[in-house]
């Protein structure tokens, strides 16, 4: 009778790491799958988590001053105000300029068709007057879906206000308690040789977040303050406004600055002409380089560092997953993760050191 042969070993830990790697992509679908059913309740926890890791040092250091309650109390609402002030003077700023606006970017809509004539696009007055009168017969064919989308956006402001009060009053929790309240989940509901791996792990899971959040914040404030001198040098229309786009989309790594940057550019074609455009676009490069080279590596250092092909596939991953706010989402969430496990698996190697 002959013997049966072995698999290769190759063969062998190709199907170890195989199943390994189903068993942890199942988990996280179920994850992301639990998390997809109570989105709302998620995305305030997260938003929670970004303000307690932001306001959390500042309430310590009012800590020494003051009573603990009445420290947070002051960071809260202190922030809240400088949010509010810096809306305001946004709104007051494209209020005060909207008939200005309207003006140039009527000009610079006939600018934009004069443009498209010439070389080396040479689309005819026709083809222009064939394009808008399409677009206006799509909106007049579909007006009563728009307005259905419109109404569904406005029950998502309502779920975005939601969200957003429910997560203020989940961080005010997290900056009075937070440290209190993880210990008492170590505590009450883990089992007794289970808590000083899971204090581990959780120390180094909000280690990470933290350090991912301020260094975000930082880099996306630097990318808006260059942007903003950039656009109001230039004069270009909307410079406040695309300056607070800037600011947020730089918090979805690698493809957030760029699409911000290139609203920037169109306006910008159609407020000021080619030449500031072509201008902005410059911006797009210089700005895309120093925070690719700069910015990332010096202010990341803080949390963990990924590959940038890693970012890419956690950026498209999440956005497939969740839109927009799994495109957010992805690269801490992937950052949190790998920290844990490089501090799990130092721990197993050196399992005599605390």
């Amino acid at each position: 009778m002959p013997v049966p042969r072995r698999p290769a070993p190759w063969l062998r830990v190709s199907a170890a790491y195989a199943w390994r790697l189903i068993l942890v992509g199942a988990i996280v679908y179920g994850v992301f799958g639990v998390l997809g059913r109570f989105q709302l309740i998620a995305v305030a926890v997260f938003l929670a988590l970004v303000i307690t890791s932001v306001l959390h040092p500042l309430a310590d250091l009012l800590d020494r001053f003051m009573p603990r309650p009445l420290a947070v109390i002051v960071t809260v609402v202190g922030s809240a105000l400088v949010v509010l002030g810096l809306l305001a003077l946004m709104g007051n700023a494209v209020a005060g300029e909207w008939a200005r606006l309207a003006g140039e970017f009527r000009g610079g809509v006939r600018r934009i068709e004069v443009w498209l004539q010439g070389p080396p696009f040479r689309i005819g007055p026709g083809q222009l007057t064939e394009l808008q009168r399409q677009v206006t017969a799509y909106l007049s064919g579909h007006r009563a879906s728009l307005l259905s989308s419109a109404v569904s956006g406005l029950g998502r402001v309502v779920e975005v206000i939601t969200a957003g009060a429910l997560a203020l009053f989940a961080a005010i929790f997290f900056i009075h308690s937070g440290p209190r309240m993880w210990e008492w989940i170590c505590d009450e509901l883990l089992p007794r040789h289970a808590r000083p791996v899971w204090d581990l792990a959780g120390c180094a899971a909000w280690r990470t977040f933290a350090g991912y959040t301020r260094g975000i914040i930082i880099v996306a404030a630097t990318n808006a303050a260059l942007v903003g001198v950039a656009l109001f040098v230039l004069r270009v229309p909307l410079a406040l406004p695309l300056t607070l786009l800037e600011f947020v989309a730089a918090f979805v790594p690698l493809v957030g600055s760029p699409v911000a940057l290139g609203i920037a550019t169109v306006v910008a074609l159609a407020g000021r002409g080619p030449l500031t455009a072509a201008a902005v676009l410059v911006l797009i490069v210089l700005i895309g380089e120093l925070e690719g080279h700069v910015l990332h590596p010096l202010v990341m250092s803080w949390a963990v560092r990924l590959h940038p092909l890693v970012v890419a596939v956690s950026v498209i991953a999440g956005s497939i997953v969740a839109g927009v706010i799994g495109a957010v989402v992805a690269v801490p969430f992937v950052s949190v993760v790998w920290a844990v496990l490089r501090t799990l698996r130092g721990r197993a190697r050196h399992p005599a050191e605390p």
